[in-house]
C-alpha cells in the first residue's frame, strides 16, 4: 500500500497567549493510507495538542508529490514544479506539473529551499509559482523503527570508533 498526503481541516477553541480563547479552524497535513487512518491520526495528534474539544471539518487528499522540511523555518508553501521532457514523436516540449511543500520563512527562501529539493532531479524543471499554504503543520507517519536505526547506528558508530582507537594504540 502507498503512503498518502491528507489534508485536514480541524476547528477548536484555542487559548492565545493572552489568555482570549478565539474558534479557529486549522490545516494539518499528515500521510496515512486511508481515510479512516487520517481521521484517527488526526484525533491523536489533536488530542497531545489541546484539551479543548474539536471537529474534524474536512479531510482530502492532498495534492502533494513529497514534502520537505527545514529547519528554522516556520510556514509552509506549496511550489509548483514544472518538469520539461522532450515529445519524441513531435519533438516539442512536453511539461507536466507536480507540487511540492517546502518549509520556509519567506517565498524567497521558499523557492531556495524547491531549488534544494529538486537537486537530485536529473531533467530540466522550472518553478513557476510557489504561493504560501494554509498548512500550519505536518505530522509524518512515525513508527518509532526510524528510533531504532538511529540507536543502532550511533552504537555502530561508537564501535567502529573505538576499534579505530584501538588499531592506533597497537
Amino acid at each position: 500500500m502507498s503512503v498518502i498526503w491528507y489534508e485536514c481541516k480541524v476547528k477548536y477553541r484555542k487559548t492565545h497567549e493572552t489568555g482570549e480563547q478565539k474558534v479557529v479552524t486549522e490545516v494539518y497535513l499528515l500521510d496515512a493510507v486511508s481515510y479512516t487512518e487520517a481521521e484517527t491520526r488526526i484525533t491523536e495528534e489533536m488530542q497531545k495538542l489541546t484539551s479543548e474539544d474539536f471537529m474534524i471539518k474536512n479531510i482530502k487528499i492532498a495534492n502533494f508529490a513529497e514534502v520537505h522540511p527545514f529547519e528554522n523555518s516556520d510556514r509552509w508553501f506549496k511550489s509548483k514544479v514544472s518538469l520539461i521532457a522532450m515529445d519524441e514523436e513531435s519533438g516539442k516540449e512536453k511539461k507536466s506539473n507536480i507540487y511540492i511543500l517546502v518549509q520556509a520563512n519567506d517565498v524567497k527562501e521558499a523557492f531556495e529551499n524547491t531549488t534544494k529539493a529538486m537537486e537530485e532531479t536529473m531533467g530540466d524543471y522550472s518553478i513557476p509559482s510557489i504561493v504560501e499554504s494554509p498548512i500550519l503543520d505536518v505530522f509524518p507517519y512515525f513508527t518509532g523503527e526510524e528510533e531504532q536505526l538511529e540507536k543502532y547506528n550511533m552504537m555502530d558508530a561508537v564501535e567502529t570508533l573505538s576499534e579505530e582507537a584501538s588499531q592506533e594504540e597497537e
